[in-house]
C-alpha cells in the first residue's frame, strides 16, 4: 500500500517550488512555516517573494522583525513570521548561518515543533523521518485504521502505526511522507473522499467497511467576523501599510470595533511581540 501511494505521486504530485529538488533547507522550512492551517494558492506568492528577498537565514536574521511581519503580508497567524526571524537568528547564531540537518537540533529551534522539524529533515535532507500532519494523519487513519477522521489529538497507538509504515530506506521515507500527505490533500481529503481517484481504493480498511462516519462527522469550522483574531488582523495590516506610528485605538478604520475588544487585541498583540508601543506618551504603536 505504501508502494501504491509513492507511485501515485510520482505520477500526479503537483509541482511546487518548495518541491523540485533545487531548494535550499532554509526554503523548505520558510515553505512548512507558511503552510500551516493555510492554503497553497496563497502561500506560493508570499514565499516567492520571501526567498527573493531573504534568501539565506542570515538575509533574515540581519532585517528586523518588523520586515520579516510586513512581508508576512495577510497570510495569518502573524507569530510565525516573528518565529522564522527568531529561527534565522539562531541559526546564525548556533548553525553558522545553515538550517541543521538533525531532529534534536530542528526542535530546538524557536517554533519548530515535531512535525516540522521531521518535515525538514525528510524534505530538505532526504532524511527518514515520521511525517505526521492532519493529510497523513487521515490517510492512515482511513486506510489502515477504518476511521472516518483522525482524533483531536494523536495517540502513541497512532504513531506507533505511522512509524511503522515509514520505509527503511531514506529516500524511500522521505517519498512515502510527501506522497501521503499530497493525497491526503487532494484525494483523501477532509469532507469529501475520492475514493475512485485513489490508489489505496482496493485496499482502504475504510472504504471496504463503507467509508462509515463521514457524513456525521461535525464540521471544524471557526467563527471570523467580530473575533479578536479578526481585530488582531485589522490592527496588523493598519501597522503593515503605515509608515509612521499610528494612533490605533483613534484610528478611524477601526472605530467600528468595540473598545474594549480593541484594547485586549492591541495589549495581546504587543505581548506577542508583534506591536510595540512606539511613543507612550502620545498612544502610537508601530511594528
Amino acid at each position: 500500500m505504501v508502494d501504491a501511494v509513492r507511485a501515485w505521486y510520482r505520477e500526479t504530485g503537483r509541482d511546487l517550488p518548495w518541491r523540485d529538488g533545487r531548494t535550499s533547507p532554509w526554503g523548505v522550512l520558510v515553505s512548512e512555516v507558511m503552510l500551516q492551517q493555510t492554503p497553497v494558492v496563497r502561500v506560493e506568492p508570499v514565499w516567492r517573494a520571501w526567498m527573493e528577498r531573504w534568501p539565506t537565514p542570515a538575509d533574515l536574521a540581519a532585517a528586523e522583525q518588523a520586515d520579516a511581519v510586513r512581508a508576512w503580508g495577510r497570510l495569518g497567524y502573524p507569530r510565525r513570521a516573528k518565529r522564522l526571524w527568531e529561527c534565522a537568528r539562531a541559526m546564525v547564531e548556533r548553525h553558522g548561518g545553515e538550517v541543521p540537518a538533525s531532529l534534536e537540533d530542528l526542535r530546538a529551534l524557536p517554533g519548530v515543533g515535531e512535525y516540522t522539524a521531521a518535515a525538514v529533515a525528510s524534505f530538505a535532507f532526504g532524511r527518514r523521518a515520521v511525517v505526521l500532519d492532519t493529510n497523513v494523519r487521515r490517510v492512515v487513519g482511513r486506510a489502515w485504521g477504518a476511521l472516518a477522521l483522525p482524533a483531536a489529538h494523536q495517540t502513541a497507538a497512532e504513531r506507533a502505526l505511522a512509524a511503522s509504515l515509514v520505509p527503511a530506506a531514506d529516500a524511500d521515507a522521505a517519498e512515502w511522507a510527501v506522497a501521503s500527505m499530497e493525497l491526503g490533500a487532494l484525494v483523501c481529503t477532509a469532507r469529501v473522499a475520492r475514493c475512485d481517484e485513489c490508489p489505496l481504493a482496493g485496499t482502504c480498511a475504510w472504504r471496504a467497511a463503507g467509508n462509515p462516519g463521514l457524513e456525521a462527522a461535525p464540521r471544524r469550522t471557526q467563527p471570523w467576523h467580530g473575533t479578536d483574531r479578526q481585530v488582531r488582523g485589522r490592527i496588523m495590516a493598519l501597522l503593515r501599510a503605515a509608515t509612521a506610528p499610528v494612533d490605533v485605538t483613534g484610528h478611524v478604520t477601526l472605530e467600528d470595533v468595540d473598545p474594549g475588544q480593541l484594547d485586549r487585541c492591541l495589549e495581546s498583540l504587543v505581548v506577542d511581540g508583534l506591536v510595540r508601543l512606539a511613543y507612550a506618551d502620545r498612544g502610537l504603536y508601530s511594528l
